[in-house]
């Protein structure tokens, strides 16, 4: 044949391989048989060997290609990738609704009814086409920045390589009444499409999984979700595709027009995405969403993959984002868990664990059990009053369970099976760490060291303050913390700074060449994020989200060291506790002398002082993706002019900044007459 001959030949054997995958994959529908199929690519391969010049990247040839890396780009996510608030009572989803019922209008309370699917158990991915063809597969990673692994994301069949062709999904938006939809893609195509997922192996390809491992002789793997996520974190896509990876679609983030959560299901299925439709359900109440939860938990063992709950969502779109964002998770969607999942076992010491805040948590020693896959020798007791409520004694027989099929947990003691042996558990008076007296307010729950020098305390701070949410000093583990504490080499996280590669080099472990790279590290981080920073402090009940209210509310940390009590409890989402905690650290003297330490070291934390910045006074939400900065930079930019930046619409926004792909901030914006600029207007006014 000649080159052009070849050429159509090779077009529609890719769109007949295409369509066959889809049939099989997407719909479970089988019109030839996997040898014919086969048969099929096997030409498309000679054919693309012959003339390699007109393989493409979308080609079902390359599903399998490139060779292993030696590690993962980072990718940064355009719009922040959250996770669930999880539930597992209807106590705790009337509380969830009632919050949310609170920040809305009457009329919105009416229009809220709620999208369920099951909550498949495996690894959350992005994937991004550009022209209809799989650009980027990442992973979750922080939420903000993941890891490109699109080589092993090529590897799942359920997933296209290639969306549909433009008519193909027209066609079946408009079945499916979507005609408005419809007519926004027939007019604008398809220019960019992100979809976020779950990436999953089925119980089948689990076992099959295990059994190669067996006749190796190898450890079996513990369950399919670390099975799945491993596998996609694996840097030999040939070892991804032999794992025989499955995904599931729930999440359209580009804007192509849809007004619920529902319809994003139906474009996905569509666009010639494998999606869970026919196992979800729209409910028009609380009372509909446990009777949808009620069928899962009997008929979960039917299916083909793990599930550990279901996931509510408000269907609304626009009610959806109105309701924003706390930390890292939407008020607008939560996990409904399933039970946990038990075992019986009994409890063969309780030790006493010190935390960074000098908390004393004590954790129960198990006789080792598997429970669901996982095997447990450690479920956490909380506190004193718990192990009384539980009435628990060393040696006891109790029922463990992972909640939500994931934290150890204590949930039952049976007093009817003691032999008399058993121990009561007290509370050491002393530090099991450094045998300083141990101390509880009266209105507390939980013993703490009150000794800042505690080796344990000291240790967890560090660990603490070099974190990816605060410092994010790469390389730095537990271990290598320990051993620089051992040898005296460092006495606070402020004497990191000051570590030199001969330090570290005559230490167990280190060459010449990985002491270097610690030690570059952590002098790159000598200008940490001003929120990152805060964050990094460790006061206790201030997690990231509160940092970053704290970075945007003060100017600098001597603004903070100055601030009253009753101004920090008038800060929105910061209570009573979470203000009294910061109003007493910035008032002991040692916390002062540590912060003018980190500034002796050469630390730059501070934001800008700028008192009359370009953008003082405005509020800026930014929708869509900007062509020029990320929307980190553009924080960081707008906050260094005193502007502040919030995460939803309201009537306190000053400016929309309008990037590509726009979302649902766009009309809520148009709906208030907030003022719209673009990039260009944007980058002027900085």
């Amino acid at each position: 044949m000649k080159r052009e001959e070849v050429k159509k030949r090779i077009e529609k054997l890719r769109e007949l391989i295409n369509h066959h995958r889809y049939l099989y994959h997407v719909l479970d529908r089988e019109e030839i048989s996997p040898a014919a199929l086969d048969s099929l690519k096997k030409e498309l391969f000679d054919l693309e060997q012959k003339f390699p010049e007109l393989i493409t990247s979308d080609s079902p040839t390359q599903r399998v290609g490139g060779k292993p890396l030696d590690s993962f780009e980072k990718y940064e996510h355009k719009k922040l990738m959250i996770s669930f608030d999880d539930a597992f009572s209807r106590e705790d989803m009337d509380n969830w609704e009632k919050r949310n019922f609170k920040l809305l209008t009457e009329e919105e309370k009416k229009r809220v009814d709620y999208y369920c699917e099951p909550k498949l158990d495996g690894l959350a991915i992005e994937l991004v086409y550009e022209k209809g063809v799989l650009k980027v597969g990442a992973t979750r990673g922080d939420g903000r920045m993941g890891e490109n692994v699109t080589q092993n994301i090529k590897t799942i069949e359920s997933l296209p390589l290639k969306l549909r062709e433009k008519e193909d999904a027209v066609k079946e938006l408009k079945k499916n009444n979507l005609k408005e939809i419809a007519r926004f893609v027939e007019k604008n195509g398809l220019k960019e499409v992100v979809a976020r997922g779950e990436a999953i192996i089925t119980k089948k390809g689990f076992e099959k999984a295990n059994k190669e491992r067996e006749k190796q002789g190898l450890p079996l793997y513990a369950n399919p979700r670390n099975l799945a996520a491993g596998s996609i974190r694996q840097l030999d896509p040939r070892v991804v595709a032999s794992r025989n990876l499955d995904a599931d679609v729930y999440d359209l983030i580009s804007d192509l027009r849809q007004k619920t959560h529902q319809e994003e299901h139906i474009i996905l299925q569509a666009l010639g995405f494998k999606t869970n439709n026919k196992h979800n359900r729209l409910c028009g109440n609380l009372d509909e969403v446990f009777a949808f939860y009620d069928v899962w938990k009997e008929k979960r063992d039917n299916l083909p993959y793990e599930i550990d709950g279901i996931v509510v969502s408000v269907n609304d779109n626009r009610i959806f984002e109105n309701l924003g964002v706390v930390g890292k998770s939407p008020r607008g969607a939560i996990a409904l868990k399933f039970p946990l999942i038990e075992a019986t076992t009994t409890v063969e010491d309780v030790e006493v664990q010190v935390g960074r805040t000098g908390a004393m948590t004590p954790v129960a020693i198990l006789r080792p059990v598997e429970v669901n896959g996982a095997t447990i020798t450690r479920a956490t007791l909380h506190n004193e009053r718990e192990i009384e409520r539980l009435g628990l004694k060393i040696g006891d027989t109790v029922v463990v369970g992972r909640a939500g099929d994931v934290i150890p947990e204590i949930v039952k003691v049976f007093p009817e099976l003691r032999t008399g042996k058993e121990k009561k558990f007290k509370m050491p008076l002393f530090c099991p760490s450094c045998e300083t007296k141990l101390v509880k307010p009266e209105k507390d729950v939980i013993w703490r060291c009150p000794n800042p020098n505690c080796f344990s305390r000291r240790s967890k701070y560090f660990n603490h303050f070099v974190s990816r949410g605060a410092f994010d000093i790469d390389g730095l583990g537990p271990k290598i913390i320990e051993k620089l504490m051992d040898e005296g080499l460092v006495l606070d996280p402020a004497d990191l700074f000051d570590l030199k590669s001969g330090d570290l080099v005559p230490l167990e472990r280190f060459g010449k060449r990985s002491a270097e790279k610690i030690v570059e590290a952590i002098q790159k981080k000598k200008k940490p994020p001003y929120h990152k920073f805060l964050y990094g402090l460790g006061i206790r009940n201030v997690g990231q989200k509160t940092a970053q209210d704290l970075s945007r509310r003060f100017e600098s940390i001597k603004d903070l060291e100055k601030v009253s009590l009753k101004e920090l409890e008038e800060i929105k989402d910061v209570g009573p506790v979470v203000a009294k905690s910061i109003y007493e650290w910035f008032r002991d003297k040692e916390n002062l002398a540590f912060l003018e330490k980190l500034k002796d070291k050469g630390l730059r934390y501070e934001k800008s002082k700028k008192t009359k910045g370009k953008l003082k006074g405005l509020n800026f939400v930014i929708t869509g993706t900007l062509k020029s900065l990320s929307r980190e930079e553009a924080r960081e930019k707008i906050e260094e002019e005193g502007g502040e930046i919030s995460s939803s619409v309201s009537k306190s926004v000053d400016y929309l900044v309008l990037g590509e792909n726009a979302g649902f901030k766009y009309g809520k914006a148009k709906e208030l007459g907030t003022k719209i600029i673009r990039e260009k207007e944007f980058l002027q006014m900085l």
